[in-house]
């Protein structure tokens, strides 16, 4: 008897200069944190061994910025025609495992090998391993863990509009009006409004939306002009931020010009990554990258820093820097194989069939997205979301659906 075999699927396409770049981004911060930013770790300031180098590394504290802009686009992107449960399974689960297994890496050699290089407690581990520390007003273990809080209340608010429905009109006007809402409420001084809307980010992560959006539904002028104005909004409030994040830890006093520039650059390589040639490079050393990342930037500043205290006084600074992000990037590879690998799409179907049991159980819910683009995508779609079927390292990877260059649209509502 012969066996007819289906055809096989193909995966959606994926953005794999976006993984590389958010490995850049992650690059400049610890470049930042290594060269740039005073520590005693090196026995003198960082700018007395790198003297050059620590000029230009000051300014690596804008790859959060950079972190932020692939972020809307990505997190745009994840929540695409997926029902609520399924993109809260999917944030779950990339994020926690290799946020637990960071966080207990950096408690170890705090609290055992290295108690000298910050004073923590069990009680304060325990706290940030919700990654809701701030919010309790609890210090976080690793200084990069701010900008994780700042990332899960995005998170928040795409759910929401997830749950209001996904449509042309009202992605358009949430990515125009999310950043003006934002700068109102941080002239008012409330803490709440601002904690909420995120002044200071919002433009970022609205901006990094807008640029998903035209990547996947067609340049428009309106939407360009939603990209344009989260950009200078983004660029002005690095600008005004750098005194605290550049000119007061580092030895370098920030340009306004270079700051400006490095954050408009953000927007236009992601915006090149996207909507380019560059979208067609399938180099997978650049997933490799990519993977690495996260784990990368949870684990190695103290890690590193240990490093440093530990061989400086022995070996020459670029051999000591070296040695810090090999040790860095061992630690994020061992993460990324034995936490992430086995255990985030574990983490991320367990909590999607917990969060789908109540709708299996009483069947009346209604779709994450607008019904006018529910309808219009093909069948074998709404049947079935190829994406969430992936590994959950799939943050670059397009809805199954959309294939088409900017230019083609996709079905979407228009209200």
């Amino acid at each position: 008897m012969v066996t007819l075999s289906s055809p096989a699927v193909e995966p959606p396409p994926r953005f794999r200069v976006l993984d590389g770049l958010r490995f850049v981004a992650a690059m400049s911060v610890v470049g930042f944190h290594f060269t740039a930013r005073e520590s005693e770790v090196w026995g003198t300031t960082p700018d007395r061994v790198f003297p050059t180098l620590s000029q230009y590394a000051a300014y690596g504290t804008l790859g959060v910025e950079f972190f932020f802009v692939i972020s809307g686009f990505v997190i745009l992107m994840t929540a695409w025609d997926r029902s609520v449960a399924s993109y809260t399974a999917s944030r779950i689960g990339r994020l926690f495992p290799a946020y637990w297994a960071g966080a207990l890496l950096s408690a170890f050699l705090l609290l055992v090998l290295w108690p000298e290089g910050r004073p923590t407690d069990v009680g304060e581990v325990l706290v940030n391993l919700t990654m809701a520390h701030e919010a309790w007003g609890v210090h976080r273990l690793e200084g990069v863990y701010w900008t994780l809080w700042i990332e899960l209340r995005f998170y928040v608010l795409v759910g929401l509009l997830m749950v209001v429905g996904i449509t042309r009109g009202r992605l358009l006007a949430f990515c125009a009006l999310w950043p003006v809402a934002a700068a109102v409420a941080g002239s008012t001084g409330s803490p709440l409004l601002e904690a909420v809307l995120m002044p200071t980010h919002a433009p970022l992560f609205a901006g990094g939306m807008m640029l998903f959006f035209i990547t996947r539904e067609g340049h428009s002028l309106l939407a360009w002009l939603v990209v344009a104005g989260n950009a200078v909004f983004a660029a002005n409030a690095a600008d005004h931020g750098a005194r605290g994040r550049i000119d007061d830890i580092t030895a370098v006093e920030h340009s306004s010009v270079v700051v400006w520039v490095v954050t408009l650059g953000c927007f236009a390589v992601v915006a090149a990554a996207s909507m380019t040639r560059l979208r067609a490079v399938s180099w997978g050393w650049l997933t490799v990258l990519g993977a690495l990342t996260y784990p990368l930037y949870l684990v190695h500043e103290f890690w590193g820093r240990y490093v440093i205290e530990l061989l400086s006084p022995r070996l020459p600074g670029h051999l000591v820097l070296a040695l810090a992000v090999g040790v860095g990037l061992a630690l994020a590879w061992l993460v990324h194989r034995y936490v992430e690998r086995p255990f985030s799409a574990r983490l991320r179907r367990s909590v999607q069939r917990t969060l789908e049991e109540p709708a299996r159980r009483h069947p009346a819910g209604a779709p994450s997205v607008a019904p006018a683009a529910a309808a219009a995508a093909p069948a074998a779609v709404r049947g079935r979301n190829v994406a969430a079927d992936l590994p959950d390292d799939e943050t670059t990877r397009m809805p199954p659906q959309s294939f088409a260059p900017a230019g083609r649209h996709a079905a979407l509502s228009r209200r």
